[in-house]
């Protein structure tokens, strides 16, 4: 995440979206409906009623409604993007006046290069100017919702039956708008530009990208339990070709996509630059990101998953600003459309380490990690069709060893662990995006192969956290105690020291250098595992596993009957004989014989924790030492823009919530041992 602006410009940012959430943008004449009799709690029979209602084709209404929630409720809270409900029926004007802030972030140097700090300016971080503001309508549907239906936005935005009745109004006013055929029984290929409507998108590529999904979903057909525990299925469909005529008619803003532009075909996506510019005299002194020539010079080993803290277009305004900071691309919520900011070439200034921005790519998704909100299907299905194109594209493996959140990011030093930041936070359904990448996670192995991989059911995994909407700076104890987060899915696992729930949570000595237990609140990830991470096993009790996690035991919950993790295989790391304990560290870089004169030595930094003979942790790769210099606007300092490259190797570990690595020169690489430790 990158609002590491002061809480009082966080705010504004968040503000920012007001003026374009508070007006209503209607087409076409408006008239309540009557009011029917409630449907039966059937989830399928309350799409079947709100489509005759309204004179909407079921499949078109269970389509539109897989691509906004998968059908699920989310009961009374809201997306990142201020929708409700199965239909996503958006009212940003009533989460903006909800009590509550944003996440505050923690003092993370997004540069993470001490060669080069980057501190940013309170007086530089005022709030942005809104040049490409979402468009009103977008933000604000459920008003429209309530007129066509007569039902008030309380009950639109927590009843499921009404929210769909909602949903299934607005589609077929924007049918009606459009001059198309009205009838449950009619065309369902008619209904193309009434679904690129209602994705709320500003550019016909867009609102085209997300009505194909809704054509392709309905081809496939879909079933699935709702996090109401309600199985809605959607039957495959087979349909002529959808009638592409109603997209011109909706006066949609033509996005340019110019060549280079480094997105897949049918994903809308726009060329929005970051400014590489000099701020003073000083070469020094510029920003918002560093030129290089990637992967020709350096590979590309990550892609790494933020959420921006923010809405979309007050994000998109500061990575505008050389002041500011620059990543590659910004996914909307609303509609999945994805802008592109920096070319893969050059290195952005995102994830708080050098190491790792040198040799990323930088996705922010609109949204924020822990205010109990959503991410929506069609923001997953825009990221996940991304990251597949450029995982493909520069050869970087699909797992969770490459494809990380920025909370998976390890601090430079040890002073830095605990200032890193934690987005997208343990409501990010990992599991869930890796399965639309087409890389789902799989089980490998069995429980004596020595390696697990988390990966609890989203909808069933509720962590009872606290804090939401309560998040000062820091790592903090809340006093008074914190309030409940909404019961909500997660991708995470909460770690213990003993296998019993009464057991503290482990320690993270980089978060608390006291020994005391990390806490359930919600930004304190230091007793946490998260879905499609690898770990080695340290033992098994009963329902209970436990695996090795920065230097100690932890504990998680993972029955039989209902696993949270599935067994694998793969390739461990355990000190060399005779080394009782070996340094771990936050980045990869060469010893200090590889650097020329002209170039300053970065010191080989461990950090706080401990590796101890007899642990084991997984393997992520083998990785040289490399230190990627660039510290002046136009290349004029002493060996700028040059990798140093030299004999050391690392080992990269899944150490703890955060990757790490060891010099491959102090450990042993082994296959995950059969006969797991009980």
């Amino acid at each position: 995440m990158h609002l590491s602006a002061p809480p009082s410009s966080r705010r504004i940012l968040l503000a920012a979206a007001v003026a374009t959430a508070t007006a209503l943008a209607t087409t076409g004449p408006v008239s309540a409906a009557p009011q029917a009799s409630r449907p039966t709690g059937d989830r399928q029979q309350q799409y079947a009623a709100a489509a005759a209602e309204y004179g909407v084709p079921q499949n078109v209404l269970l389509g539109v409604s897989y691509l906004e929630s998968r059908w699920d409720t989310h009961p009374g809270q809201p997306s990142t993007s201020g929708g409700y409900g199965p239909m996503h029926l958006t009212d940003a004007t009533h989460v903006l006046a909800t009590p509550g802030s944003a996440h505050v972030d923690e003092d993370e140097d997004p540069r993470g290069d001490d060669a080069r700090p980057l501190r940013l300016d309170p007086a530089t971080a005022a709030a942005p100017t809104r040049e490409t503001p979402l468009p009103a309508a977008s933000l604000q549907t459920l008003d429209a919702a309530a007129t066509l239906t007569g039902l008030d936005a309380q009950t639109l935005r927590t009843d499921p039956a009404a929210n769909i009745r909602g949903g299934a109004a607005l589609l077929a006013s924007y049918q009606k708008a459009l001059g198309g055929p009205v009838g449950a029984g009619s065309d369902v290929a008619a209904w193309y530009g009434a679904v690129a409507r209602y994705s709320g998108a500003d550019t016909s590529d867009a609102a085209a990208a997300f009505a194909d999904e809704v054509y392709d979903q309905l081809g496939q057909g879909a079933a699935r339990t709702t996090d109401d525990g309600q199985r809605v299925t959607l039957a495959a469909t087979t349909a002529a070709e959808p009638d592409r005529s109603g997209l011109a008619r909706l006066g949609l803003r033509h996005a340019a996509r110019p060549d280079g532009l480094e997105c897949p075909v049918r994903l809308a996506c726009e060329w929005i630059p970051a400014p590489y510019e000099q701020l003073s005299a000083d070469p020094g002194d510029y920003g918002n990101h560093d030129l290089g020539d990637r992967p020709k010079q350096q590979k590309i080993e990550y892609i790494v998953i933020h959420d921006t803290e923010g809405y979309f277009a007050p994000s998109v305004d500061l990575v505008k600003r050389a002041d500011y900071l620059g990543w590659h691309y910004t996914l909307r919520s609303v509609d999945g459309y994805v802008a592109q900011h920096i070319k893969a070439k050059d290195v952005g200034w995102h994830a708080g380490n050098w190491y790792v921005n040198a040799k990323s790519i930088g996705l922010e998704h609109e949204g924020f990690a822990g205010q109990g909100t959503w991410y929506t299907e069609a923001m997953y299905r825009s990221s996940a069709k991304l990251v597949r194109y450029l995982a493909q594209k520069f050869g970087i493996p699909m797992d969770r060893q490459h494809i990380i959140g920025h909370d998976n990011v390890p601090g430079i030093t040890a002073a830095n662990v605990r200032g890193m930041h934690w987005d997208p936070g343990p409501y990010w359904d990992w599991s869930h995006y890796f399965d639309l990448m087409k890389a789902p996670f799989r089980t490998t192995g069995t429980s004596r192969t020595g390696l697990v991989t988390i990966d609890p059911d989203f909808a069933t995994n509720r962590p009872a956290f606290v804090g939401c909407n309560q998040q000062p700076p820091g790592v903090p104890t809340p006093t008074p105690p914190a309030a409940p987060c909404p019961s909500r899915g997660s991708s995470a696992v909460v770690l213990r020291t003993a296998p019993s729930t009464d057991a503290p949570l482990v320690n993270d000595l980089g978060l608390r250098p006291d020994g005391t237990p990390d806490t359930m609140y919600i930004s304190d990830h230091g007793a946490r595992a998260s879905a499609g991470q690898t770990y080695a096993v340290a033992g098994r009790q009963g329902d209970w596993t436990a695996i090795w996690y920065l230097g100690q035991k932890a504990w998680f919950h993972n029955p039989a009957a209902a696993p949270t993790a599935k067994w694998a295989t793969g390739f461990v790391v355990t000190p060399r004989p005779g080394k009782a304990t070996i340094p771990v560290y936050g980045r990869a870089y060469p010893e200090q014989a590889a650097y020329p004169e002209t170039i300053p030595y970065q010191a080989i930094s461990p950090l706080q924790y401990t590796f101890a003979a007899g642990q084991r942790y997984a393997v992520g790769g083998v990785l040289p030492g490399e230190y990627y210099r660039a510290v002046s606007y136009d290349g004029s300092a002493p060996g700028d823009r040059t990798v140093v490259r030299g004999e050391n190797r690392y080992v990269q570990v899944q150490f703890g919530h955060r990757i790490m690595f060891v010099n491959l020169d102090d450990v042993l690489i082994l296959p995950s041992p059969l006969g797991a430790p009980r």
